[in-house]
């Protein structure tokens, strides 16, 4: 089932059982679908590749505007975002701790040779394809710099 099959039954039954954020957040999801289809130099249809990106996309938006709000004691804002952050995650792949993902990148540092915080660009350009979807690349790039300015 494609990701926007999976929206419109979720959509449906969101609007049965009157869930305005989830409502909100999936007709979001919904509007970013068909903008992306619908784009200039796309052929009408979206790769899962593509609709992970989307949604990443859009998580990250949502966190970003979740910290401006938090942060300007927008309580009212904050818990929007933050609801729709919920639904919008429920579609992508789990995240992995801090712990599996320092793991990982510890096996692309050896496996890359990098030794110092110099070669950061190699390890994260590993990092970035091999974790994509899977863990925010602020972390990756945190981590990297980490691990990299021990050795």
């Amino acid at each position: 089932m494609s990701l926007e099959q999976k929206i419109m039954t979720d959509l449906k039954a969101a609007m049965l059982a009157k869930d305005e954020a989830a409502l909100r957040s999936l007709r979001a999801i919904k509007a970013a679908i068909l903008l992306a289809k619908t784009s200039e130099g796309s052929n009408g249809a979206l790769t899962e590749e593509d609709e992970l990106k989307l949604l990443q996309k859009m998580a990250k938006q949502r966190k970003d505007s979740l910290e401006i709000f938090q942060q300007q004691n927008r309580a009212d804002l904050a818990k929007k975002e933050a609801e729709e952050l919920a639904v919008i995650e429920k579609f992508l792949p789990k995240q992995l701790s801090a712990e599996e993902i320092k793991t990982e990148l510890e096996k692309l540092i050896k496996e890359t040779g990098a030794s110092s915080p110099a070669d950061m660009g190699k390890v994260m350009g590993a990092a970035t394809k091999q974790l994509s979807g899977k863990a925010d690349g602020k972390m990756i790039a945190t981590l990297v710099k980490e691990l990299l300015a021990k050795s």
